[in-house]
């Protein structure tokens, strides 16, 4: 696994988000962990400024609900909030101007949005990939954080350390290659009192 800086592309070349809410359109903190030969993370730090004010727009435009799955025997309710934009072009200024700028890095075409609103310590989300994506060949996922910092892990699908980061409100983390076939992540819970913090996961058209 080895570390290296991500050499952006032509910062003129690429569309900016302006107002309270602004992105460095030229990935300039971004730091690429090489999880194998062929996927891949991205960390780029301090991506956005403006976090706060970003996330008190989405947590009172977005439809929020609790959703709840099967484990085993019993229906469970998840452990956090979730909402999503399945058409960008819905989604509240300045969303679709930082997918722009995704997009132009990246060259993938992002045209949804979920979003995890993770209330405390005790929210998390456990091992996984994200479907559909995770039927892809490669595919890179970008997800933009916003508020406390909290942890996020990444793995081997078929077991095996994890890589842990401590990502921060306005931090960029990319999955790219084969992560979403290969790999699963997740966000533990906090042994300590940690304030909410809303993921934004965007993703292309499948």
């Amino acid at each position: 696994m080895t570390q290296e800086a991500l050499f952006p592309l032509d910062p003129s070349d690429q569309p900016r988000a302006v107002g309270p809410v602004d992105v460095d359109a030229t990935f300039s903190s971004a730091t690429r962990i090489h999880l194998d030969e062929t996927s891949w993370i991205d960390h780029v730090n301090g991506w956005l400024t403006g976090h706060t004010t970003l996330m008190r727009l989405l947590k009172d435009a977005g439809d929020w609900e609790q959703r709840s799955r099967w484990m085993f025997t019993r229906l469970v309710a998840e452990p956090r909030l979730t909402a999503e934009y399945p058409d960008l072009g819905r989604a509240p200024d300045p969303i679709p101007r930082l997918a722009a700028v995704l997009a132009a890095q990246y060259g993938v075409d992002y045209s949804r949005l979920w979003m995890n609103w993770y209330r405390d310590n005790n929210d998390s989300t456990g091992w996984h990939s994200d479907r559909p994506m995770n039927k892809l060949e490669r595919v890179s996922i970008p997800v933009l954080s916003l508020g406390a910092t909290r942890r996020f892990a990444i793995r081997p699908a078929s077991g095996g350390p994890s890589v842990m980061l401590n990502v921060r409100g306005g931090d960029l983390i990319v999955m790219g290659g084969r992560c979403q076939r290969d790999y699963q992540h997740m966000v533990p819970k906090e042994r300590t009192r940690a304030s909410d913090r809303l993921s934004l996961n965007f993703s292309p058209a499948m």
